[in-house]
């Protein structure tokens, strides 16, 4: 279509239709004069705009009534002149804005006329056409008291539209065109900024308009969520612009007392408003009411959105009114606290941003007003809050201390003023404490025990870059969240930092002192506070606040941790009675008994006549958990100090080191992770590094206590972790040390052995990984071993091969010293044999200058130690307390490797162990027959010949018959019997009888008995774990006696039938060659293939 760019042109093509309009109005004419109006360039369209408005506004004032869609016609053809054209003219903008008001003016009714929403959406988008159309200063002008009646009428009717209508599009569009009539547009149209003069003059305009924009408006924000989210957040957009606008402070203070009388009719007049002292106070009354409303509405609303508008809404009102809406103060605060945590990060993000932009601006702090204000409500929540915390469900506990912790951070440094209120201070501490309550009924945390003695370095690789907030999974008995804990955490550390940090500690030390009940949360509220006052992870947003200095924060560590590891608050009851485990299990009745923790094996002492006859779970869980928050406490304290913490490691470490070798597995990780803490914070590479750095003083306090032992008698632990967890460097500093525990175990050995021998066993561990055996002195034994069985039985490869070379005298010669040798070493003449092997080993030339000759040189410090060691255990054996025994029997095998390549030491210490180690294979509990036997495998290995016709006269007959007795039971057991103590003890049995058979040499009349005693395990009826065991000692056997073996399997079972090499042979007959088979089939197939 051709433009018409002249105004010539252009009247040309519209005057006959503007005539026809102007004579007829019809929907047809109108949309033909659109149709027109398209063809016509911006700049002809201005120069005729009056013309072309004219039969418009004609159509919309003719009396009589109307057809809407006439009137929607018309309208949107007068919003599309707009559109392209600037109203100069103040009289005609003023016209133009009363005649699209009237299109929707209901005389018989306030609300807006009952028209079709078509209608009422082209009035609402032709008066913000008409508002953006107004050119230069009209916008300006227009705004004058005359205009107040058509303005409110305006106003009026667009917040009926916005509060009234169904329809969403009527709605949005009805607030964003009250946005432009009240000049909040953020479009490009509006570009000039207004002077504080216009600005106070529409101030005092709008705010005869402020009730009835608020009221609506607050009834749009807090109606039904189903409306949507998008007309709430302009509607909060609408009311914070128009309430911090009208009630600005800055225009507020250019108010003259007096008002000035507007040149304007008097009934207009009466509608203006003098924005006084009063007028202020009581609108800032009302305005609270309203905002109370909003935020109770608006803070719980679902989309994210509407909740970060109320952010804006509060940032907007406290900036720019603190003074006119000083008692709305209160509530906007609360709204942004609340929000400070918030589930969407957008939200969170922006509220923190705020708040920060608060403490920079000094909202609160430079305002004495606020201040005062936000210390009136902390007072308020404090008073109320542990009934809070006892009738809220976990979201209201989250939001009431979401509360209280904004107002910590925006009162910052004058938090005290609330906390120098003795009523106060107790009310606060007192919900910390009840809302910090455990929940100690759960049996799993007493249960769990730690039975092992792994290295803590081996537990704690991966947690040496652990972030040290991280803490043990806790159960409360008033939560479940842990958003609600995170909260009470940084609750307490934002009182460390800002309030007075020895007013706290003084006072929850008090709550510690005053009851059980309190002291597990009271320690929790300490540990925070210490990690407050040092600043770690605290957001400061009061830049000037002075922080605790290291010298003051010592001190109170120092205080703190004194009481932590006191002996009363240190040593407490967490586990039942076990220093007599077992079958022997009794509770003593002369006594009321209780159980201290540090013990290896929770000691027995006395309680007073008046406590309870017996520690309950729910106290010693309690207990459990206090040891753990202390340990807890102590690594925190480390972080806090830094390299500082040094100076203090003296009274730390050993407690901590104590708690470590703990049985109980909550403690011992705590104590570990203390440790970690420790490291980390004193700049040590390794918990070893730290030990070893330490272990002068460590010493030395053992050495002390050991000498007291009734007084500490949790003195072992410490020994027993510091030899888990350091190398040989530290052996030369614990030797004495060593003796020291060794002359007290003889003392208290009928009291005391479990702990000792924890640590013994320890030690020897310790030994056995420090020095390592390098095998070269065993070889020549299994070398000459190997020798003697290819004398007495060759190999299946011999056989193959022949004999390469024949026998020479020398050999039979030699053969027969060993074999005299050997029969003396086994008939237990020891010293002959060692005297022989000296003569044998001295070298042939000897030092003329020495005149002391066959003098032993000195033994090494660890082979001492396990000589010394291993003679306890021989006395130790035979204790009534199986833990005892079967821990014993673990330091017996530790004593043998240590020893191995020491034999003048070892076999004397092997032949006077044999008779109690036989009574523990023979006659005891099947547990320590298990250990006996793993003994047994180990001495065998290392002791060889000498203790072959031990082995074949005290303990062969009666494990031979315990195998074939238990073979009858085992052939008829169900899957259940593999779970069953009795089948491990044969598993066991069977598996160490092989390797035993051939370090031993056994005699053909010794290995007959093993065979006969493991030849019914080869039974298909046996469990699949027997068979294969059994398997395994006759690939052992086959080894020793390949002959023996392969006529004792064919007998069972020949799958072949054996022909003589010469018919002069007669045919061998065995009973397995009858080709049936039998259940011992398969296995001997096996064992067959596997011996050819």
């Amino acid at each position: 279509m051709a433009v018409f760019d002249t105004p010539e042109e252009a009247f040309g093509i519209l005057r006959p239709i503007c005539v026809q309009l102007t004579k007829t109005q019809t929907v047809e004419t109108v949309e033909q004069l659109q149709a027109q109006l398209q063809a016509v360039s911006d700049s002809a369209l201005q120069q005729l705009q009056q013309y072309i408005l004219f039969p418009l506004r004609f159509a919309l004032k003719t009396p009589g009534p109307k057809r809407e869609r006439l009137i929607q016609s018309v309208v949107e053809c007068l919003t599309f002149v707009l559109s392209s054209t600037c109203v100069k003219e103040q009289e005609l903008l003023q016209e133009l804005f009363s005649e699209l008001s009237a299109c929707l003016y209901s005389p018989n009714s306030q609300k807006p006329a009952t028209v079709s929403e078509e209608l009422k959406l082209a009035v609402i988008q032709g008066l913000s056409t008409l508002m953006h159309s107004a050119y230069g200063d009209i916008i300006v002008t227009f705004y004058e008291p005359s205009m107040l009646p058509r303005l409110g009428f305006a106003v009026s009717l667009l917040l009926g539209l916005a509060e009234q209508e169904k329809s969403k599009q009527i709605k949005i569009a009805a607030l964003k065109c009250l946005q432009v009539l009240l000049l909040q547009c953020e479009c490009d149209d509006h570009p000039r900024s207004l002077d504080d003069l216009e600005q106070k003059q529409l101030g005092d305009l709008f705010a005869a308009f402020l009730p009835g924009i608020s009221t609506a408006l607050t009834r749009v924000i807090t109606g039904d969520f189903k409306q949507g989210h998008t007309i709430v957040v302009c509607s909060l957009q609408i009311f914070h612009r128009t309430v911090g606008f009208i009630m600005a402070d800055e225009q507020l203070r250019s108010i003259s007392t007096v008002q000035e009388k507007p040149a304007v009719e008097h009934r207009v007049a009466k509608l203006m408003v003098h924005r006084e002292a009063d007028w202020v106070k009581n609108t800032g009354d009302k305005l609270t009411i309203l905002l109370k409303k909003i935020i109770e509405g608006v803070s719980v609303h679902p989309h994210w959105k509407v909740r970060l508008e109320l952010v804006e809404l509060v940032e907007a009102l406290l900036l720019k009114c603190t003074q006119s809406l000083v008692e709305s103060a209160g509530p906007l605060l609360q709204a942004l606290v609340g929000l400070l945590n918030d589930e969407s990060p957008d939200v969170q993000a922006r509220s923190h941003k705020v708040l920060r932009h608060f403490a920079d601006q000094k909202v609160v702090v430079g305002n004495r007003a606020f201040a005062d204000i936000l210390a009136e409500h902390l007072h308020s929540l404090a008073t109320s809050l542990p009934r809070l915390m006892n009738s809220q469900d976990d979201q209201g506990k989250f939001s009431t201390l979401s509360l209280l912790l904004g107002y910590l951070k925006l009162l910052g440094p004058k938090v005290n003023f609330v906390l120098n209120s003795v009523a106060h201070l107790q009310r606060l501490s007192k919900a910390l404490i009840q809302v910090l309550e455990l929940d100690v009924a759960d049996i799993k945390i007493v249960e769990e025990r730690r039975w092992n003695s792994d290295h803590l370095s081996t537990s704690s690789k991966t947690s040496t870059s652990r972030p040290w907030t991280q803490f043990q999974r806790r159960y409360f008995r008033f939560f479940t969240d842990e958003r609600v804990f995170l909260l009470l955490r940084q609750v307490c550390q934002l009182l460390g930092f800002y309030g007075n940090l020895y007013l706290l500690v003084d006072h929850f030390l008090e709550l510690y002192h005053e009851s059980v009940v309190y002291r597990n949360q009271a320690a929790m509220v300490l540990n925070e506070l210490v990690v407050g006052a040092a600043g770690l992870e605290v957001e400061n947003l009061h830049e000037k606040h002075i922080k605790t200095s290291p010298e003051e924060l010592s001190k109170v560590v120092t205080s703190i941790l004194e009481e932590y590891t006191s002996q009363e608050n240190w040593h407490l009851v967490t586990c039942v009675e076990a220093e007599e485990m077992g079958e022997e299990l009794t509770m003593q009745q002369s006594g009321l008994q209780a159980i201290t923790s540090g013990s290896s094996t929770c000691q027995v002492t006395s309680f007073p006549a008046f406590s309870k006859p017996s520690p309950t779970i729910c106290s010693m869980n309690s207990n459990i958990w206090q040891i753990c928050i202390q340990l807890e406490g102590i690594g925190h304290f480390a972080h806090a100090l830094g390299a500082d913490f040094r100076l203090l490691l003296t009274s730390a470490l050993y407690p901590v080191l104590e708690k470590a070798g703990d049985h109980t597995l909550l403690i011992s990780q705590a104590a570990t992770s203390a440790m970690v803490d420790i490291c980390l914070a004193c700049g040590y590479d390794s918990l070893q590094h730290l030990i070893n750095q330490n272990s002068d003083y460590l010493v030395n306090g053992i050495s002390l206590n050991l000498r007291h032992l009734a007084l500490h008698p949790h003195t072992p632990k410490v020994l027993e972790v510091m030899l888990q967890n350091s190398d040989a460097s530290l052996l030369p500093l614990v030797a004495d040390v060593v003796q020291d525990v060794l002359a007290t175990l003889d003392q208290f050995y009928d009291k005391r052995a479990a702990s000792f021998v924890g640590v013994l066993h320890a030690l020897l561990a310790a030994l056995a990984q420090w020095f390592p055996d390098t095998g070269d002195l065993g070889q020549p034994q299994a070398q000459s071993v190997g020798e003697k069985r290819s004398h007495l039985s060759p190999r299946p490869a011999a056989l193959e091969k022949g004999l390469e070379k024949s026998t020479t005298a020398e050999d039979i010669e030699q053969f027969l010293l060993n074999y005299l040798k050997e029969k003396d070493v086994a008939d237990g003449n020891v010293s002959g044999c060692d005297n022989e092997e000296e003569e044998q080993s001295d070298p042939p030339t000897v030092d003329k200058n020495d005149t002391v000759p066959d003098v032993e040189p000195p033994q090494p410090v660890q082979i001492q130690i396990a000589a010394d060691v291993m003679e306890r255990c021989i006395h130790l054996l035979s204790d009534k307390n199986l833990k005892i025994r079967l821990k014993v029997l673990e330091v017996l095998d530790l004593c043998v490797v240590v020893l191995q390549s020491h034999k003048n030491q070892l076999l004397p210490l092997a032949h006077r162990t044999w008779p109690s180690l036989v009574h523990r294979l023979t006659n005891d509990d099947p547990l320590a027959v298990l250990r006996a036997f793993k003994v047994l495998s180990t001495l065998g290995g290392k002791c060889g010949d000498f203790l072959r016709s031990r082995f074949c006269k005290d303990v062969l007959p009666k494990l031979a018959g315990s195998l074939v007795t238990q073979a009858t039971v085992s052939a008829r057991a169900g899957p259940v019997y593999s779970h069953t103590l009795a089948f491990k003890l044969q598993l066991a049995v069977l598996q160490g009888l092989g390797p035993l058979c051939e370090k031993l040499d056994l005699g053909e009349g010794d290995l007959n008995k093993v065979a006969d005693a493991c030849l019914i395990y080869l039974s298909a009826k046996q469990p699949v774990k027997l068979q294969e065991a059994a398997r395994r000692v006759f690939f052992h056997l086959m080894k020793v006696d390949p002959d023996s073996t392969w006529f004792l399997l064919n007998e069972l079972y020949c799958p072949e039938q054996l022909t003589p090499p010469h018919p002069s042979l007669h045919p061998v007959q065995l009973r397995g060659a009858g080709g049936q088979q039998n259940p011992y089939t398969a296995n001997v197939l096996l064992l067959l293939q596997e011996l050819q």
